[in-house]
This record gives C-alpha cells, structure tokens and sequence, in this order.
C-alpha cells in the first residue's frame, strides 16, 4: 500500500490523501487551501493521477478545507463512490454550492480586471451547477457500520465529534493475505462540546495519520468559557458597542446558539442584560446549516437529546433573528443599541462578515469575538496577532475595538486531548502520520507522542509518498513533484510580506506629517524607497 500526502502537509488546510493499493485509489479528504494567497493558488493543481482512475473517495466532514476540491475532482472525471455520514452528505448540499457560488463570483471580479490589462479570462475552478452536480457520487453510511467495500478493503466510520456528521475513519486493507490497519482521525473535538457526542475510542491501529491544528497548545476558558463569554458580551453592551461573533457557518454557530438557549432560564443579573438585546446570525450558509442538525438527532449527545425530549428546540431562543437577505444584512449596521451579530466566514476572508468588521473595528465600544481556529495570513489571524489597521475592500480600518478569543468552544481537541485520545487505543499504531498543523504545531506534538508513549512519528512534505510494506516497514518513496512551482510560492509569500511592510512604512510616515523626523532622515528614505521602486520596475520588465 502506498499513501501520498497531497494536502494538510505541513500546513492546516488542504486536506487531501491518495491511498493506493494493489487494485484500488482512493482519497481520504478532498479539501480546498485557505488562507494565505500561496496556499490558495495550490487550488488549481491538478491530482497527480487521472481523477477517472480514482475508485472512491472517503469524506471526514463537511468543512470546506475538507471537502471542497471534490466538485473539481468530479468536474475533471471522477465517477467514483463517494462515502460519508448522512449528515456531511447534507451539509455538503448547501457548502459545496455555497463554495462554488464563491469560486464564480471571485472569479468574476479577476476576469474584470483581467479585462482592462488586456489578458484573457480564467475559468473558476469549479462552478455552483458542478457542485451540485458532483452530489450524485454520495453514498450516505451510518457510524460504526463496518462497509467491505471489495475484496481488499473494509472501512469503519466513527464519530470525531468535530462538527455534524465528523468521522474518524478506520481502514482495514488486506493485501498479500496480511490485513492492515490504518486510522485516518479527520478533525477530532473536544470532550463535552455542546450537540454533538465526544470523539469515539478507537480500540487498535497499525498505523494512525492524526491532525494536530492544537498540538502544541491546550484551550483556555475550557472550564469556565460561557462565564467568560457572558462577562464579554455585557461589558460591551455597557459601552453600547456591538459584539461581532465571526463564526464558521458549520458547528460554532449552532454551539453558540446552543449555549445561549441552554443557559437562557439562569436569569441572573449577568443573563438579563445579555438577552436584552437581539442576536442575529447573518449567513445564510450557516441558517441553512442549522435546519441540517435539527434534521440529524441522531447525532446529538444526551443533554441536547433531553431537551429535544421536553419539547426545547436547543438551536433557538426567544430574541434569536436569522438574516438571509443582503438588504435584511445592510441593515445591522445601520441599527442603533447594541446587538450581537454572528457571521460568516469564520476567518474573516470572505462574506458578510468583513461588512460588520468595516464597520465595527473602528469603534471602540464595540468587540470582535473570535471562536474557532484563525489560519495564518487570514484577516482572523491578524486580528489576534494585534494587527493596528487592515484593509477591508480596498478601505484602510482602523482597529480600535476589543478583540478576544475563546478557545473553549474550538471544535478541535487541544494538546491534551489529542495524546489523550492516543493514550485509550489498546493496541498502540507502530508509526503515526502528523498532518493538518502549522509545522511548529506538528514539531512540538512530535515530540509529545514520543516522549510519551515512544512512538515513532513522521511529518511529512506535500507530495510525500510511504510505502507500507508487507513486514510494517515504511520505506519513503519517491516524492510527486508539484505542477506548481514552489519557488514562484515562495515569491508571492514575499511579495505578500513587502505589502504589509510598506503599508506599515506609510503608517509610520502618516504619524510623523508633524515634522518630529529631521529632514535629512526624511530624504535619506526617499532616496531608498526610490531604489526599491525602480528595482520593482525593473523586475515587471
């Protein structure tokens, strides 16, 4: 058997591994690369093989890093199965279109300007009717049902607790009479989040290939984060500002609806403030998401399941208002008394969001509340970084609001829950893969699974091929080059850097227009930056 790191290698996103065995391809994960423009641009690279060679795919989940380059695969071939929980099979009916309506419009506003520079239009890379015509290849299965999907392959979906519908999947592959097992963990939660049950135990692995997004962190306000959450919410409502609640469409919305509802009955002095006054959730990804839990009881942990069974919908509460329309959504920030407004997307890169940032982030009364993971060189992360300005649709913004982060309601288990779900298989993986972290992440988590429970782990590169051989021996095998040239990444993650530093040069200028540099200082800067342009000049001949 041969597996091939195609994404989540030494990074978060892009989750993406061919297996191969002696009569089969399959993926586990399809996903798309967010974040970073370098990492984005890794989006239109074809699969290292004809996508009409694929067998199947495997899905953990629904969330797009996960999931989204499937209508791509589809659109270039595939015609495969394509196995996941009812649930991600129904998520996926609304993201997958939702992403492709995001790939047409992003692609537009290129062409446009591709237009006026005289070049050729781009296609997108895949299209709203290709998203919904690649859902035909789902084929829905139940947790812990063991599928013989041929004769070389058995597979197991259990429940990651991550979001609706998460899998870890359990992969028994028999090969020259000897079977072998390997656990792939997809996204594991953490223990006691609301809705959905706590990650399944796994009993036995060959070998495990295992995210590490907190490997090397544990979650503060665990213990305490709706207190915390409250404390927030009240002391801006005291200032009259608005509590901005940039939210991934899938799973944090629908925990914090959770958590409201469940605590709305406590109305002590902290309660009463906060449910005077309305909550919105503005995203109509995340409205049509919520109607797919309260379609998947099944997947609901016992305290949700008992408030179902008194007759409480646990994803609602008086005060709660849902926004679809633009018009419904232009017209929160024209309100005036405070409000709490949840929206997507979760890292601020896209959608209505960056609306209620542009006019929040300037006002100091009002906070901007994060609640799940914030990749790097996306607008979240350099908000939590302590970013001063940034710019939203072209607009520089000042950022003067409150920004917080609370870690308590990530749906990704931190260092201690990930070694701690290590710790319960019974029979221990000989080798563990480390994918789907930021490499300091990965490298500190390395260390942690070796030290405790002397197991050998292995990071590897995108592209990077294993080979599991007959007698466990994993031998590297020849890496599959990149169709996309990473020293032309590594340009664009440059040219990325000098934009931020020359916006950071003006700032810098713009507070000194008061003459407290000497003018030989300010001309000995000219003199340098006229270097630096015409150096840039020459490089665009």
């Amino acid at each position: 058997m041969k597996i091939t790191f195609l994404g989540a290698a030494k990074t978060v996103t892009g989750s993406c591994c061919l297996v191969e065995t002696q009569n089969t391809k399959f993926l586990v994960d399809c996903g798309l690369f967010q974040g970073q423009a370098k990492e984005e641009a890794l989006n239109s690279e074809a699969l290292p093989l004809n996508p009409a060679e694929l067998d199947y795919i495997f899905l953990t989940h629904a969330h797009i890093d996960h999931s989204g380059k499937i209508p791509k695969i589809c659109k270039d071939g595939f015609k495969g199965e394509i196995y996941a929980t009812k649930a991600t099979v129904e998520l996926c009916e609304i993201m997958l279109p939702d992403c492709g309506h995001i790939q047409e419009s992003e692609n537009e506003w290129k062409n446009k300007k591709r237009l006026r520079a005289g070049k050729p239009p781009l296609e997108p890379i895949y299209t709203y009717q290709d998203a919904l015509d690649c859902m035909k290849f789902f084929k829905k299965v139940r947790y812990g049902e063991a599928i013989k999907i041929n004769d070389e392959i058995k597979v197991r979906f259990n429940d990651a607790g991550h979001i609706l519908g998460s899998a870890i999947i359990e992969f028994w592959i028999m090969e020259k009479g000897k079977e072998t097992k390997i656990v792939f963990s997809g996204d594991l939660g953490n223990r006691d989040m609301p809705i959905i049950r706590d990650p399944s135990i796994i009993e036995s692995a060959d070998y495990l290939v295992i995210e590490s997004t907190y490997g090397n962190r544990i979650h503060e306000n665990k213990t305490n984060k709706f207190e915390y959450f409250v404390d927030i919410i009240n002391e801006t409502i005291d200032k009259g500002g608005n509590v901005v609640i940039p939210s991934f469409a899938v799973g944090r919305t629908q925990e914090v609806i959770y958590e409201l509802n469940k605590e709305k009955e406590s109305f002590d002095g902290k309660l009463k403030k906060l449910f005077s006054i309305p909550v919105f959730v503005d995203s109509p990804l995340a409205i049509s998401a919520t109607e797919v839990f309260r379609n998947n009881l099944d997947c609901y942990d016992e305290e949700a399941r008992e408030y179902i069974n008194n007759g409480d919908n646990p994803l609602d509460f008086p005060g709660l208002q849902f926004t679809r329309t633009p018009e419904e959504s232009k017209t929160l920030n024209e309100r005036s008394g405070s409000a709490i407004i949840i929206s997507a997307s979760g890292m601020c890169e896209a959608g209505r969001i960056k609306h209620h940032l542009k006019h929040n982030l300037w006002r100091e009364e009002s906070t901007i509340l994060f609640v799940g993971y914030q990749a790097q060189g996306t607008l979240g992360r350099k908000l939590i970084d302590g970013a001063k300005k940034v710019k939203i649709f072209g607009e520089e913004i000042s950022v003067n609001a409150r920004i917080e982060m609370i870690e308590g309601f990530s749906g990704h288990a931190d260092k201690d829950g990930l070694l701690n779900w290590i710790e319960a298989f019974y029979k221990k993986p000989s080798k563990i893969f480390i994918v789907h972290g930021e490499e300091e992440s990965m490298t500190s988590f390395a260390r942690e699974i070796n030290d405790r429970f002397n197991i050998d782990t292995i990071i590897p590169e995108k592209g990077e091929s294993f080979v599991i051989t007959g007698d466990k021996v994993i031998e590297s095998a020849e890496m599959i080059k990149s169709e996309i040239s990473f020293k032309r990444l590594a340009i664009i993650d440059l040219l990325e850097t000098l934009k931020e530093e020359i916006d950071e040069l003006s700032d810098i200028i713009i507070n000194d227009l008061k003459n407290e540099k000497s003018d030989v200082e300010v001309d000995e800067l000219r003199v340098k930056l006229k270097c630096i342009e015409k150096s840039i000049v020459d490089v665009l001949k």
